[in-house]
């Protein structure tokens, strides 16, 4: 079991953040201790690692609740049930437009490393020519 700042310290987000995803219902409620603090376990930090990750490709709060919303994100097998297929289908699909949208970024990212090296190689150049 793990201390709120232990959880922060492994996933990345403050507590702060932690109680907040906790508040919109982004995580579970947080079993409590005697003393009313919060505990959590290894499937709670390997969540909270996931969206961690998604955060920071960009992935809304809406959409990860979405994810989250539509069954157990971790689960290597399931039941071959109909809610089990329409939930894995959803989050193929918030998944495969996350994909998408990250993808473009990425191309963006890849012209503005293109044209920033142009610029060096040419302020290099212009160096070399007055020395």
């Amino acid at each position: 079991m793990y201390t709120i700042g232990q959880v922060a310290k492994l996933t990345g987000f403050s507590p702060d953040t932690l109680r907040y995803y906790e508040k919109i219902r982004l995580l579970p409620a947080a079993d409590r201790k005697p003393n009313g603090l919060r505990s959590y376990n290894d499937n709670d930090v390997e969540l909270l690692k996931f969206l961690y990750c998604l955060k920071q490709t960009g992935l809304s709060l809406d959409d990860m609740g979405d994810f989250i919303q539509a069954g157990h994100v971790f689960e290597k097998e399931f039941s071959k049930t109909e809610e089990n297929y329409v939930s894995i289908h959803k989050r193929i699909d918030i998944l495969s437009k996350h994909l998408e949208h990250m993808e473009e970024k990425r191309k963006d990212i890849e012209e503005v490393i293109c044209q920033t090296t142009k610029k060096l190689e040419l302020y290099k150049k212009l160096l070399e020519s007055k020395e």
